[in-house]
């Protein structure tokens, strides 16, 4: 019988772990199945272009693992049976279950309202692709009412980068509707000082407005009330403040921190269920500077890495090597033609130096080109022979000589 592999969800982390599982474990002891609730790839990093007006890519997953034997389930994650190895999934059509012998969780992120009244009902967001579409399609109506002569207000909520991103891309995009960001503490605080000032001189030339030291109690269909009394009116209120997980993985009784992280060990395999492993942002991953890695592209990339690592090796009888969990710094955009690389010490702190202008936009166009290309070409550098899982009994020869294996501690029979 195969081992078989699930992993759930298909975003940076877990299209980027079963297209790199496809390519290292023999397809005659192994078979991955992806559940993915959409069809397409999408690039959460550019979710707040596409909400501005500009195209984005969405390379259909059914083609970017073609050839590799992966499956695809496009469906919903309803729930998880930690204990008996099972996923239950929905789709269009049915639902069904999916029985697994090692677990990949990759779920991700989606907006947390953080119990502000309002959000649900009239906020809009940029973390699927659906939702930015929604926002666009507001957009869309507020440049008509523009040109109209009755101009459009657009409130940004909250100021780490998305918030930070999505204001400036707005903004240039649409010149015409007035852009206001609200930013519950010192705009660009985890900034330099350097940085922080080409910041405001990037939103000075976009018109963007800064509302600094202010928090939403509420958000209404035209309007957003602050904690202080202050009211701004707002025709579209994009709320950025904060991200949440699915809390599919604490209602299977997987051990995690208290916002729902699954909390793991330095291979980013669970601590209480040792056949899970998590990747992305719905994983409790400590750095190597011993903090949480934040949510991001960057940290989907690290955790998938070690994921990729610990199952290849412990299925095999290999060695498991232990890859960089770094924070290096943040990539920010300011328009498509504007951004910020800050780097951060071995603190997470911000370097005083850092890198402003078109250069900028260009290296974080880069690494978004080269996330899209790694995760559609799964199949790059394809090994001529991949590992096998072994059986029982079975002799395998190594350099001439011959080596029986044993089971080792996860009841994996591997070579």
């Amino acid at each position: 019988m195969k081992h078989r592999i699930v992993v759930l969800g298909a975003g940076y982390a877990g299209a980027y772990v079963a297209g790199n599982l496809a390519r290292r474990l023999s397809p005659a002891d192994t078979e991955i199945t992806v559940v993915n609730a959409e069809p397409d790839f999408v690039e959460r990093m550019r979710l707040h272009e596409l909400a501005a007006g500009r195209e984005i890519q969405a390379p259909k997953l059914e083609d970017a693992f073609a050839g590799t034997g992966i499956r695809l389930r496009v469906a919903r994650v309803t729930a998880v049976d930690s204990e008996r190895r099972v996923v239950t999934v929905a789709d269009a059509d049915s639902g069904g279950e999916l029985g697994y012998d090692t677990l990949v969780h990759a779920l991700g992120s989606h907006v947390a309202d953080h119990g502000v009244l309002g959000v649900a009902e009239h906020a809009f967001d940029v973390t699927g692709r659906p939702a930015a579409l929604r926002l666009r399609a507001r957009l869309d109506s507020l440049d008509s009412l523009g040109r109209q002569g009755e101009g459009g207000r657009v409130a940004v909520v909250g100021d780490g980068l998305t918030g930070i991103e999505s204001a400036a891309e707005i903004a240039e995009a649409r010149p015409g509707l007035s852009v206001t960001l609200i930013a519950r503490g010192e705009l660009g605080a985890r900034l330099s000082a350097g940085a922080r000032g080409h910041l405001r001189r990037a939103y000075g030339r976009l018109g963007v407005t800064v509302v600094e030291h202010t928090s939403v109690d509420a958000v209404e269909a035209t309007r957003v009330r602050c904690a202080d009394g202050t009211v701004l009116a707002s025709d579209a209120t994009v709320w950025t403040a904060g991200f949440a997980v699915h809390p599919i993985a604490a209602a299977s009784g997987l051990e995690v921190t208290g916002n729902g992280l699954i909390v793991v060990d330095r291979t980013m395999r669970s601590v209480s269920h040792p056949h899970v492993y998590a990747a992305g942002d719905s994983v409790h991953a400590i750095g190597d500077h011993g903090r949480p890695l934040p949510m991001s592209c960057g940290s989907a990339g690290h955790t998938g890495r070690q994921v990729i690592e610990a199952i290849v090796g412990r299925l095999t009888g290999c060695e498991i090597a232990t890859t960089k969990l770094a924070y290096s710094g943040n990539h920010i955009t300011l328009g498509r033609r504007d951004g910020i690389l800050q780097p951060v010490d071995e603190e997470a702190r911000a370097k005083p130096e850092y890198v402003g202008g078109r250069k900028a936009a260009r290296v974080k166009e880069g690494i978004n080109k080269i996330a899209l290309w790694t995760i559609s070409h799964p199949t790059f550098g394809l090994p001529r022979r991949k590992h096998r899982l072994a059986v029982p009994g079975r002799e395998v020869g190594s350099g001439g000589v011959i080596l029986t294996w044993g089971e080792p501690p996860d009841g994996v029979w591997c070579v």
